[in-house]
This record gives C-alpha cells, structure tokens and sequence, in this order.
C-alpha cells in the first residue's frame, strides 16, 4: 500500500504525535520514513553588517532545531525498527509548499502530519499548514489531531 511516508515536524509536541502514528504505519506496512523541517527564511530586513550577523544567527538556531527535530524522527524509526530514509531541511517562505515539494521530490505516497485542529473563524483567520497540505497535495494526507 505505503511504501514511503512523510513526516513533516517542527519538533513540536504535536508533530511528535504525528511522527509515532507515522512510525507505527510504517512498521505494519514495512514501509519507510521520510522527515522535513522547514526553515522560515530570515524574517528580518535590514542595512549593513547588523543584518548580516542577524542573518546568520538566525539561520544557526534554525538549523539546530532541525537537527533536533529530525533527530527525534530518526530515534522514533530505530526504536522501533523502521527504515529512517532520509530527513531534509529545507528553506521556504511558504511551510506547505515545501512539505508538498519534499513529498514529490522524494517519492512519497502518504504525508503524516499533526494539526491542532483548529475550527471555525480561528480557522479562517489563523489559516492552516495541515489544511493547506489537504489541498493542494498529490499524496494522500493523514493529520492528527492534537
């Protein structure tokens, strides 16, 4: 059926969710794990060197985290088994394009992600990456609800 499953994470509680219900997937279909983190590029527009030291640091922390992000994915597939593939950082000033794009690129046939659910004007206004993905994937999408 899967053969290869995204995991997008952020490293949050949520996507941690995600990721286990992914891992679980992926050892009943002897399938395999893929992640991504995507990077905001640097939010911050500014003159001189104070813009390129802010550049810089921001692109640091944002590498670490998902380095660690990644690296719980990765912990989640040993522990239980399952074939971590590849896990992708990646930079994009739209978090859903790169998730579909990771998808594609790497030959995904499901994407397994969290979502916090959110309804109504909330919805409407917050807008969502989960629901995005929904909407313009390829790839059948599974969101879990926090």
């Amino acid at each position: 059926m899967f053969k290869k499953i995204l995991v997008p994470t952020d490293g949050s509680t949520l996507a941690a969710q995600a990721t286990t219900v992914a891992v679980r997937m992926a050892k009943s279909l002897n399938a395999q794990i893929v992640a991504v983190y995507v990077i905001d590029p640097f939010p911050y527009i500014g003159i001189g060197d104070a813009s390129a030291v802010g550049l810089q640091a921001y692109l640091t922390e944002a590498k670490s985290a998902a380095g660690q992000a990644l690296d719980g994915v990765r912990k989640a597939c040993e522990a239980d088994g399952v074939v971590f593939a590849a896990g992708d950082t990646i930079e994009r000033n739209v978090v859903y394009e790169g998730i579909i794009e990771t998808a594609e690129a790497e030959g995904c046939d499901l994407i397994v992600m969290g979502s916090h659910g959110r309804q109504g004007v909330k919805a409407l206004i917050l807008g969502s990456v989960a629901q995005k993905v929904l909407t313009h994937a390829k790839a059948p999408v599974l969101i879990v609800k926090s």
